[in-house]
């Protein structure tokens, strides 16, 4: 009986042999990530595709309409006939790089929009420099002393200007304080001088102006009840100011000669647009500024 059995038993498939058979993989090649196929553009490329983009941005300008100076200010004295009291105002677009200093200068229309409003001028001098700053109508003057009162608003002004000796003085103490309102004295715009009272006779009769962050300008050119032709030569004058302080003048200013004589260049200010509007009018592009 356990013969037969035994025989039985045999006869039977193997177990092993319906076992599934497993395959083995390599854990490394689980882990390892797809290579990845991105295809980066060489500098080449990039440069093409810069110069493709400049040329449609060119084209989209040529499209955009515009308008000479003259017919400009004629469309918007149309749309204010009923407000001869409305202001032009100039809009300028100027293209500000990494780094690039803010633009500001200063400028004397021939005939005001509005009153102008006064300087207050305080000066960083001493000795002889201090008294002929106040014979020259500077409203604070003094040494390192002023700081604090500048720090706590104890003392404010609308221009500051220093001696060369001083400028290292108060320069860690106010550079960050004044740096960003744009009035931290600087050699390159002229307000750190020995010749304080000249500079201060210069500022007697103009107005300053001054671009934001992002580069624009504006600024209150000329009222309705003006001719066209004081307008058109405020809008010139005011352009004339600009395209220095940016640089697109061939006329050098006094940072231009500076800068050249110690044998350096100052980087120029793309000006995108010129636009002239009004309280009611529309914006207008100027195309001869």
């Amino acid at each position: 009986m356990f013969g037969l059995l035994f025989r039985q038993y045999r006869q039977l498939p193997c177990a092993a042999s319906q076992a599934r058979q497993f395959s083995t993989t390599n854990a490394l090649n689980i882990s390892r990530k797809p290579e990845s196929k991105i295809r980066i553009p060489s500098k080449k490329a990039l440069a093409a595709k810069a110069r493709r983009k400049a040329a449609l941005a060119v084209k989209e300008e040529a499209k955009l309409l515009k308008l000479p100076l003259t017919e400009a200010i004629a469309v918007l004295r149309a749309a204010e006939v009923a407000s001869p009291n409305s202001i032009y105002e100039l809009f300028v677009k100027t293209e500000l790089g990494n780094g690039t200093a803010v633009p500001r200068g200063r400028v004397n229309l021939p005939r005001e929009a509005k009153p102008r409003a006064e300087d207050k001028i305080l000066v960083f001098a001493e000795g002889r420099r201090a008294e002929e700053a106040r014979k020259a109508g500077a409203h604070i003057v003094g040494g390192p002393e002023l700081i604090e009162g500048i720090l706590n608003n104890r003392h404010r002004a609308t221009t500051i200007l220093c001696i060369p000796s001083l400028i290292r003085t108060i320069t860690p103490k106010l550079g960050r304080f004044l740096g960003p309102l744009g009035l931290m004295p600087s050699e390159r715009r002229g307000t750190v001088t020995e010749d304080v009272a000249g500079y201060i006779q210069r500022l007697h009769g103009t107005s300053e102006w001054r671009a934001d962050r992002a580069g624009n300008i504006r600024a209150p050119i000329a009222t309705m009840q003006f001719p066209v032709e004081d307008v058109v030569t405020n809008v010139h004058h005011f352009m004339a100011s600009v395209k220095r302080a940016t640089g697109n003048s061939k006329e050098a200013d006094a940072a231009d000669r500076k800068l050249k004589s110690s044998g350096g260049t100052r980087a120029v200010i793309p000006i995108k647009k010129v636009i002239l509007s009004s309280r009611q009018g529309p914006g207008i592009r100027i195309s001869d500024y």
